[in-house]
């Protein structure tokens, strides 16, 4: 496999791929390596983490060039990310024992009969990866996934692969045995291989296409399935809202790493009597945003990661402006190498356009004037995903009566785009299957066993 630079173009590494054919082997030897690591307790492997999560702050600066090389993510983003990353390694430390616990749930002396429920690993994760967030993807499940005692076959997204490398040499400085911790190298075929290969539980991140397609080729396996897949984010700024913070949060919501996130925000609803001076607002901040160099401290925007995301882009604005949309700020490509977009900005659209309905995950949005929040209620529900809303009010009583009505996984106030360690990881609808983080993403990663134990 050849690494290239997003930004540049340019081959930057070239690694070997691993086979399909190899995956048999692999997993048998996962499965033996398993069985040690989960009988060393969980102790000794809280342990272990420690020492990963100590590697990665020590490498913070070299691990996010990495990143940036081969994401074309901006160098602070990069940062931002493996800063983050940290506490959502500590949150696992810290509670993993407690979820993991042996719990007695009844016990009746006088018929000496107690009733217990234990956590055993699962065996074998197969671990399908993001490269938008590859830091942050890849530890809400492998992090758990060893704590539990399971061993993982980690396969990062082709274009992320070099960061993926990192993270098995970590593993490795860290005390994971062989065989607990393997990395896959490569693309779609590879993939699919994995899935039919029917490991113990498949945790996959990606788009809601591909998550379908394992969905139904996973299913005869019978195994823990967990699917984080896209969003269509909406985002409604109520009557009384203040425009300025409504505009400065929702601006970098859509546009924080170019767009290409699946909890970015993807649709704006504004109250009219708003309208006008919020996208005067929001316009402001996004000229402010600068794009360039992925390695420069001050760069915002980056190049596209995929290059064939841009014909999306390109055909979404396309249309948007054959049905009579406002193009604001924007819309075009921009001249090689690398994919680069600028950050767009529509007004005037409606739910018959592609950007409204179909995810962008690139640097375009629509803004939507409403009448109230009944019709915000309304357009902001009226999509195939279910990923995060949010809404912009001083009220908090108003918000949670218009969040509580919608089908997401995440709800927000006064706030987007936004990920906690502490709260669960969810999707409805097309925006996935199951729950990474807070302690059921801990659970997940283990089977629960009913024990009825009655002495003699």
């Amino acid at each position: 496999m050849i690494i290239t630079n997003p930004a540049t173009g340019d081959a930057i590494a070239e690694l070997a791929d691993t086979e399909p054919t190899e995956l048999p082997d692999r997993l048998g030897r996962a499965r033996l390596a398993q069985q040690e690591w989960a009988e060393i307790g969980i102790e000794r492997r809280l342990q272990t983490v420690v020492r990963f999560r100590h590697a990665v702050s020590q490498e913070i600066e070299h691990l996010a060039e990495v990143l940036t090389g081969e994401t074309g993510k901006p160098i602070r983003q990069a940062r931002a990310e493996l800063d983050a990353t940290l506490p959502r390694i500590d949150f696992f430390l810290e509670h993993a024992t407690e979820a993991l616990a042996d719990e007695v749930v009844h016990r009746d002396p006088s018929s000496g009969l107690e009733e217990r429920i234990s956590h055993e690993p699962l065996g074998v994760v197969g671990n399908i990866s993001a490269w938008n967030y590859p830091w942050f993807v890849g530890t809400n499940v492998f992090v758990p996934a060893l704590i539990a005692g399971n061993a993982v076959l980690y396969k990062p997204s082709e274009f992320a692969t070099l960061t993926g490398a990192e993270i098995a040499r970590l593993w490795t400085e860290a005390g994971v045995p062989e065989g607990v911790f393997q990395t896959l190298v490569g693309g779609g075929p590879l993939g699919r291989a994995l899935v039919e290969l029917g490991p113990d539980g498949l945790f996959f991140t990606g788009s809601f296409a591909t998550g379908r397609a394992i969905a139904q080729a996973y299913g005869p396996h019978m195994g823990r399935l967990q699917l984080e897949l896209g969003g269509k984010d909406p985002a409604y700024v109520a009557p009384d809202a203040d425009v300025a913070v409504a505009a400065a949060s929702l601006a970098d919501g859509a546009f924080y790493n170019n767009g290409q996130s699946c909890c970015s925000v993807e649709r704006i609803y504004v109250h009219e009597t708003l309208h006008d001076a919020f996208v005067e607002a929001f316009v402001e901040q996004v000229d402010a945003m600068v794009m360039g160099d992925p390695t420069d401290g001050s760069t915002y925007l980056g190049p596209l990661t995929r290059s064939a995301q841009l014909a999306v882009l390109e055909a979404q604005v396309a249309d948007a402006t054959a049905r009579g949309a406002t193009l604001v700020r924007g819309g075009n490509a921009l001249p090689g190498p690398g994919a680069w977009m600028q950050p767009t900005v529509f007004t005037g659209v409606d739910h018959s356009m592609a950007l409204m309905r179909d995810e962008s995950f690139g640097p375009l949005i629509g803004i939507q004037s409403t009448s109230g929040d009944e019709q915000a209620v309304e357009l902001m529900d009226d999509t195939e995903f279910g990923l995060t809303a949010g809404v912009f009010t001083p009220s908090q009583e108003r918000a949670e009566a218009i969040l509580s009505r919608l089908d997401v996984g995440s709800a927000y106030w006064n706030c987007c785009d936004r990920v906690s360690p502490r709260l669960p990881w969810s999707g409805r609808r097309h925006s996935g299957v199951g729950s990474t983080l807070s302690v059921s993403g801990i659970t997940a990663l283990s089977r629960p066993k009913g024990w009825h134990l009655r002495a003699s």
